[in-house]
């Protein structure tokens, strides 16, 4: 029976995608793992691998498509001793002329059907439990045939997804109560719409008989638009100000810097920023928490996620256990995260966790600012520009300092005023305490 190649589901948040290139054609034989097409996700370009091996019979949805929805049908894989008549007849999706509506985006039950409803399950579809199986439809159809629980098996094809081989040698596994997927079913209808502004067309007649230029939406907008909509209307953030003087750290690193030229190192003082947070996080642990629908996950490393800007858009990339890495470890690691963000190159799961992050605008000038918190994290650290003030000593005598202005975003259902304060207290002891970070 002829295999279902449906649009795999890239990322986490990915719910459609651009199908940019097929690398295959019709009639050629494809092996499992192999690279066949080039996805464009709202974050990057990624590959997507074969999950079986057969014989490409037909491509559904050509390449250049736009909107193409996670668990439509792009292609057919043809078996051994299977041949085009095989195939039932099925429209060629063709290229988006314009962005969907966003009615049409508003739920689930809005989403067109893409294939009759006795077509094979979706790949990644979650369970009772709220985990994604991601499986191939031939895996599937076997697994239904012996009573095989797929959430037992543990997938060997491309990044652990489950294949034929997997289910052959399983054994059946118990029926489950039908009333666990009805609740399922029904949980993302309860969603509430989040509400909307004014639509394209009321704002284009208010600018009538003024010259404009419309400016198409790509992915990576969309979802920044999406997300960042999100925060603000469903994170009860509040703020907390502080200002830290670093002319001890500027001293430091300029030091630091000197002995390091030999090896190629250049320490920038967000660097210095990065391991003062995730120090910081480890000495106030309730801090380094997430927000999880209804209960917090409280993080043991410290992961810290930097925000990066790119043409069109920003990344996240997390540097993971930055509490145990080197200054010049951090350093080499943020260049290279932030040169493939600036490309599109990074894999989600390099812009995808943490439970705080940094967004630093010092370095274009800006003194202060309000950062919006990217959900699920619990805070975000705005960093304004070091900026020579007169201030007064510990002995009462007048002087000038560098000082910098930094604003902490927090969520309240996670982190309440008093922790907070105490967040941002042990970042500032850092960053005017360079040299202890190195003990």
């Amino acid at each position: 029976m002829p295999v279902e190649i449906l649009m795999p589901a890239l990322s986490p948040t990915m719910e459609e995608g651009t199908l940019a290139k097929w690398l295959v054609k019709e009639g050629d034989s494809v092996t499992s793992g192999q690279v066949i097409a080039e996805i464009e996700t709202d974050k990057a370009t990624m590959e997507f691998e074969a999950i079986d091996e057969g014989t490409i019979g037909k491509i559904m949805v050509e390449e250049g498509t736009e909107g193409v929805k996670v668990n439509s049908l792009i292609a057919v894989l043809l078996e051994d001793g299977e041949s085009a008549d095989d195939i039932g007849a099925a429209p060629t999706q063709k290229p988006a002329e314009k962005p969907a509506e966003a009615p049409a985006e508003a739920g689930p039950a809005a989403a067109p059907a893409e294939k009759p409803a006795e077509a094979a399950p979706a790949p990644a579809a979650p369970t009772a439990s709220g985990k994604r199986i991601f499986a191939s439809p031939l895996a599937r159809r076997i697994a239904a045939s012996k009573g095989v629980d797929l959430t037992a098996i543990s997938g060997s094809g491309p990044h652990g997804r489950i294949v034929k081989s997997d289910v052959e040698g399983a054994s059946a596994a118990p029926a489950k109560a039908p009333a666990a997927a009805t609740a399922t079913a029904a949980a993302p209808a309860a969603k509430a719409a989040m509400p909307t502004g004014a639509g394209a067309e009321t704002v284009i007649k208010m600018f009538e008989g003024r010259e404009f230029e419309e400016v198409k939406l790509d992915g990576m907008r969309k979802t920044v638009a999406a997300r960042l909509t999100e925060a603000k209307q469903t994170i009860p953030h509040f703020y907390l100000r502080r200002s830290v003087q670093i002319d001890a750290l500027m001293k430091f690193r300029a030091e630091l810097n000197g002995q390091l030229a030999a090896r190629g190192v250049k320490l920038s003082v967000n660097d210095f920023i990065i391991k003062a947070c995730a120090l910081a996080l480890q000495k106030v642990p309730e801090a380094n928490s997430v927000w999880a629908g209804d209960r917090m996950l409280r993080l043991k490393p410290s992961d810290v996620a930097v925000a990066v800007a790119i043409e069109g858009g920003l990344f996240t990339p997390v540097l993971k256990d930055a509490h145990q890495k080197s200054l010049s470890t951090l350093s080499a690691e943020m260049k290279d995260l932030a040169a493939r963000a600036r490309d599109r190159k990074l894999a989600p799961h390099e812009y995808s966790g943490g439970s705080f992050a940094i967004s630093n605008l010092g370095m274009m000038g800006i003194e202060n600012f309000d950062a919006v918190i990217n959900p699920p994290h619990g805070s975000i650290l705005a960093v304004g520009a070091g900026i020579k003030q007169p201030v007064v000593g510990k002995d009462g005598e007048l002087a000038v300092a560098t000082v910098m202005s930094m604003t902490l975003s927090v969520d309240h259902r996670v982190i309440d005023g008093a922790l907070g304060a105490e967040f941002l207290a042990a970042i500032i002891e850092n960053l005017e305490n360079p040299m202890a970070m190195l003990a």
